[in-house]
């Protein structure tokens, strides 16, 4: 028996939705225009607030903010990426021993809020009596704990969700358990779950900008010294915009870069099943 999950909206239905969707847009594009009359009202285009982004030291600071945000997002994106692996073999494994402290490694890290993890790491490490945590490592070791307990939920989930034939094949060849994840269900997983793996990483990106309150010198630790330049009438709304904008920037090139890997994977599968096919 198959349930009915969405009814295709009738022509009332659609008319209304359109009414709906004209209603959205106007509210956004008024909320958005007043916000930014108030800005204008209280001088946040100015060309003295504006003036700083325009020195050439300024420009290069920045771009080192750029690239301090971006090598604290690369590692912290491979090591997610490889401890959600580890972790979701973990929480697959047959011994107890390794399932146990896997899945509540999983569950803590998960709980645990993100600035905790950071904080705990900066100042808490450094309370112990432990030195040499720089701010970069702190942003890092707090980025990969907490994504990587969320990215081993993804994979679990992914290759949970495969067809028990996938590994029942596997299995029928010879290969171990092991060999079976590794090279038949975690390739699968991952394409299926390509998108949820695209928004976290995307996350991950995102938040780096939490590294600002334990002083790391990122894209927005730069923008809140420079909007609190007084000689340059304290720019604060216009470094938090151009921040802003280098964020969804960014975002938006990891998303695009994203889709063109995933295209290319969809591509290669169905070479793949067309070559089956022929030599069928």
């Amino acid at each position: 028996m198959s349930a009915v999950l969405f009814d295709v909206p009738g022509p009332k239905a659609r008319v209304r939705n359109v009414y709906l969707n004209i209603i959205t847009v106007i509210v956004v594009v008024g909320i958005v225009g007043f916000i930014l009359f108030r800005f204008y009202e209280s001088g946040q285009f100015t060309a003295k607030k504006w003036e700083i982004f325009t020195f050439p030291l300024v420009q290069q600071k920045f771009l080192e903010a750029i690239g301090a945000t971006l090598s604290a997002f690369g590692v912290a994106a491979v090591g997610s990426l490889i401890l959600g692996i580890v972790l979701a073999f973990g929480r697959l494994s047959d011994t107890k021993w390794v399932r146990v402290p896997c899945y509540w490694f999983t569950e803590l890290f998960r709980a645990v809020p993100l600035l905790i993890l950071m904080m705990i790491m900066y100042y808490g490490l450094s309370s112990a009596g432990i030195k040499g945590i720089t701010p970069f490592m702190a942003v890092v070791v707090g980025l990969i704990l907490y994504n990587g307990s969320v990215l081993a939920e993804v994979f679990r989930a992914g290759i949970e969700s495969l067809p028990k034939g996938q590994r029942e094949a596997g299995y029928a060849i010879g290969l171990t358990k092991g060999q079976v994840l590794r090279t038949i269900l975690l390739p699968q997983a991952v394409r299926a779950m390509l998108p949820v793996i695209i928004s976290q990483l995307v996350v991950i990106m995102k938040d780096t900008a939490l590294g600002f309150l334990i002083l790391y010198q990122e894209i927005l630790f730069y923008a809140n010294f420079l909007g609190s330049q007084i000689q340059y009438g304290s720019p604060v709304v216009p470094g938090l915009m151009v921040a802003a904008a280098t964020y969804v920037g960014l975002c938006l090139v990891l998303s695009g870069v994203a889709k063109l890997v995933e295209s290319k994977m969809s591509s290669r599968v169905k070479v793949v099943k067309a070559k089956v096919g022929v030599a069928g």
